[in-house]
């Protein structure tokens, strides 16, 4: 991880915050790291937050449509066995 210092962010701000985007950035104070900059991406890996993915109909992987296709037979054989 690189560090920069406070001050470094306000003269290069924009090198900083492009590094940020390759890979996580300390920002230190007095020599001691004091924030973390990263990617929405690897924070909400970190965090433990899903994902959304939205796809559509043709450009969907096999897996989702697998998936889907699964779930709509579920839901047909429900209305066929209320019938």
């Amino acid at each position: 991880m690189k560090r920069f210092s406070f001050s470094d962010m306000n003269r290069s701000s924009g090198e900083i915050l492009e590094t940020a985007l390759v890979e996580p950035v300390a920002l230190t104070k007095y020599g001691k790291e004091k924030l973390v900059i990263l990617t929405a991406e690897a924070y909400q890996r970190l965090a433990g937050k899903p994902q959304v993915q939205a796809f559509g109909l043709y450009d969907a992987p096999d897996d989702v449509h697998r998936e889907l296709l699964s779930g709509l037979d579920e839901i047909l054989a429900e209305g066929d066995a209320d019938a």
